[in-house]
């Protein structure tokens, strides 16, 4: 009787928010449990780990691409910043990616290569915000949000700053010495637990080889009551034996077979080959249906519009918003 409740409880957001995300839901009256933000977590960490075995960087992880339903389903979306990692250290990654509020120190001092514990960040961000209902680290600069990061974590280390540019060294050796102070996190709310502080934690460090990974996350004792009530009432993964009995999956975080690759894109060096390898796709799915989608149609205004557009060049791009004054 008691887990009936307990799943109702869970499942219960406001029926207006089906097709909503996290930062409406965030922003919004509807009250948060520490069972709701358990459950979001254990999702959220859930994606990312098969997001991350497959090798894939989200890189915009962040309250408004994670989408909620109604029964409290999460699901990750907006892959536009995504991209394969890159075991070659030597070579420079985009540095202008994830939303400033939840970029990672290591893109904020001007890391010119990264990894997928970037997205770790990222999600410890989101908690603290589902714990307090207000953004963590909100500055209206980059410079300033690494300042107000020092203020939580405390001024860094030469080891913290290994891969930060000159610039952001200066700048850090110019600021007074501040000490880590944590109680700002056990301020978030009411609610917050030592557990949800010591997982706060492991996910906000400046480091990000000390950052824990999705698999660690997945098994704090904080995430448990998440994952129980979620495969308890809401995954489609289980299901129910004929005896009534909960049935559950074998794995039920699992990880990608095989790491995503983008050898659909050799040979893509030019906007015509493009063209050329879209058109082939379109001419072969053709052959199964008579219907044809205006957008795709050879012979509509869209079409027409899309084989004769140019693309943009780098010099038409909006200047990067992250500027260190050397």
């Amino acid at each position: 009787m008691q887990k009936k409740k307990d799943c109702k409880n869970v499942r219960y957001v406001v029926s207006e928010l089906m097709q909503s995300d996290l930062h409406k839901i965030i922003v919004s009256p509807q009250p948060l449990s520490i069972d709701h933000i358990k459950v979001f977590l254990y999702q959220i960490f859930r994606g990312i780990k098969y997001l991350h075995s497959a090798k894939i960087i989200h890189r915009d992880i962040k309250p408004g691409n994670l989408l909620v339903n109604s029964d409290c389903c999460l699901k990750i979306c907006d892959f536009g910043l995504a991209r394969v990692e890159e075991p070659d250290t030597s070579r420079q990654m985009t540095q202008e990616v994830v939303t400033q509020y939840y970029r990672a120190p290591e893109l904020l001092m001007g890391a010119r290569h990264y990894s997928s514990a970037i997205d770790m960040w990222s999600i410890g961000c989101i908690f603290a915000e589902l714990l307090s209902r207000r953004i963590l680290f909100q500055a209206a600069s980059p410079i300033q949000q690494l300042d107000l990061i020092m203020n939580l974590l405390g001024t860094p280390g030469p080891e913290d700053m290994q891969t930060a540019c000159s610039a952001a060294k200066s700048h850090i050796l110019k600021r007074p010495t501040k000490l880590m102070n944590l109680t700002p996190l056990y301020n978030l709310s009411s609610h917050t637990s030592h557990e949800a502080v010591h997982l706060l934690s492991r996910m906000l460090v400046f480091r990000p080889d000390k950052r824990i990974d999705a698999d660690e996350g997945l098994s704090h004792p904080y995430i448990e009551e998440g994952r129980l009530r979620y495969h308890s009432c809401m995954c489609k993964c289980c299901g129910t034996a004929p005896n009534g009995a909960r049935q559950y999956a074998l794995e039920l975080e699992p990880g990608c077979i095989e790491p995503f690759t983008t050898d659909m894109e050799r040979g893509l060096t030019t906007v015509q080959n493009v063209r050329s390898k879209l058109n082939r796709f379109i001419a072969e799915h053709q052959k199964s249906s008579t219907r044809v989608p205006l957008c795709i149609n050879p012979n509509s205004a869209a079409f027409k519009s899309f084989s004769s557009s140019q693309t943009a060049h780098a010099s038409e791009l909006p200047p990067s918003p992250h500027v260190w004054e050397s």
